[in-house]
């Protein structure tokens, strides 16, 4: 079975993270697994893409970034054509207009499309005349896709509702965002970093773009916050500068540092004590369940269907709804840094492993595609020509 995954490029996301590990794992357990590249640049080419061989368009400089989304619909068919895939794996939400588009262009021969919802498909941050042409958009995902993937149990009713789609055509997987490795050294490292004070070290970790209403959490966080407590915002993203401004606004310039883009941002979590998140919409977070496999309390804005569930109901943190300071604000002012439950989150944790994913996907994907054919063998390289 070829399968063929396709991303915009290396730079920084949750969805291209967990994407490019499960290439690698894929191609680990001997799956004929090429992937596409609209672009070959991005700060994750060096960390979580080294040495993974891609296909990427001849001219694909970042200036492409401004129209990624059309790119990606001009070159790819081409490349599809060519390396004769069993199952095109998309994503994330972002792409499925790639997806629908690949479904019309290449007609017959576009193989099944498998699409991981990785976003909220209710948006009730939006109002109701964006969410009324949302509904329709998603409706043509339904009938033009073919398989659909949920990162948690209540993603079910979600996408079968929202989608249009019968309950035979999703399958639930919980989010691949961590390794067996990677949870044992999270909690190893936790327990070395305990500290007994009164002062606690917050964290926030995401891109710096209006999904994630940072200004909002640093609001909140003046608000919340007890002398000497800290936050630590890991990410970048086109927000970072007016955020920087807002902090200095909010007197918060000796309690909040902007740390940027970290290679492995889950390897610094066991060394702060609660995790923030302040998102309008999600549908799985990773850091979420990074911070759970590192057993540290978490406060939340309840982002998507999924957050409650994540939480054991209130049992492994604290959930606020969307874009209400003053109850985010309540929430960092009683949170404890041991509050954790260590034994729930880490039974938690174990269910999000990419070493089960993996597979799961897989034998989903065996049930998508057509019976072998003859192709040519995948070769790694930049050098594809536009469709």
């Amino acid at each position: 079975m070829r399968v063929l995954t396709f991303l915009h490029s290396f730079e920084p996301g949750g969805v291209e993270r967990i994407a490019l590990r499960l290439v690698r794992q894929w191609r680990a357990l001997n799956v004929d697994a090429p992937l596409f590249m609209g672009r070959s640049n991005g700060d994750m080419r060096d960390d979580v893409g080294a040495d993974l061989d891609f296909v990427s368009p001849p001219n694909a400089d970042p200036r492409m970034a401004k129209i990624e989304t059309l790119w990606m619909i001009w070159t790819l068919p081409r490349v599809v054509r060519r390396l004769r895939p069993d199952v095109l794996f998309c994503a994330g939400n972002t792409y499925a207009i790639v997806a629908v588009a690949l479904k019309g262009l290449l007609g017959r021969d576009c193989p099944p499309v498998l699409l991981k919802v990785s976003n909220d498909l209710d948006r009730q941050d939006q109002p109701r005349w964006f969410r009324f042409f949302y509904r329709l958009w998603l409706k043509v995902q339904g009938r033009c896709l073919d398989h659909f993937i949920g990162m948690e149990t209540p993603m079910s009713d979600e996408i079968r509702e929202s989608l249009g789609v019968s309950a035979d055509r999703i399958t639930i997987i919980p989010d691949p965002a961590l390794s067996r490795p990677l949870i044992e050294s999270l909690r190893a490292d936790r327990s070395l970093a305990r500290r007994e004070s009164a002062s606690r070290r917050f964290v926030c970790v995401g891109r710096l773009t209006p999904q994630k209403n940072i200004a909002l959490m640093l609001g909140a966080f003046g608000r919340g916050a007890r002398e000497g407590d800290t936050l630590t915002v890991i990410g970048d993203g086109p927000e970072r500068a007016k955020l920087e401004r807002l902090a200095r606004a909010l007197g918060l310039e000796e309690q909040v540092m902007f740390r940027g883009y970290a290679p492995e941002p889950a390897s610094l979590l066991p060394s702060f004590d609660v995790l923030l998140l302040s998102s309008n919409y999600e549908g799985v977070p990773a850091v979420v369940l990074e911070a759970l496999a590192a057993g540290l309390p978490i406060v939340a804005t309840d982002c998507s269907r999924s957050m409650g569930t994540l939480l054991g109901d209130g049992a492994m943190g604290q959930l606020v709804p969307v874009g209400d300071e003053e109850a985010l604000a309540e929430a960092i002012a009683r949170v404890r840094p041991s509050s954790q439950d260590e034994t729930l989150s880490l039974a938690q944790a174990r269910r999000f492993t990419l070493e089960d994913a993996s597979e799961a996907y897989l034998r989903v994907m065996s049930q998508l595609g057509p019976p072998p054919k003859p192709r040519h063998g995948f070769e790694g390289g930049r050098d594809e020509q536009p469709a």
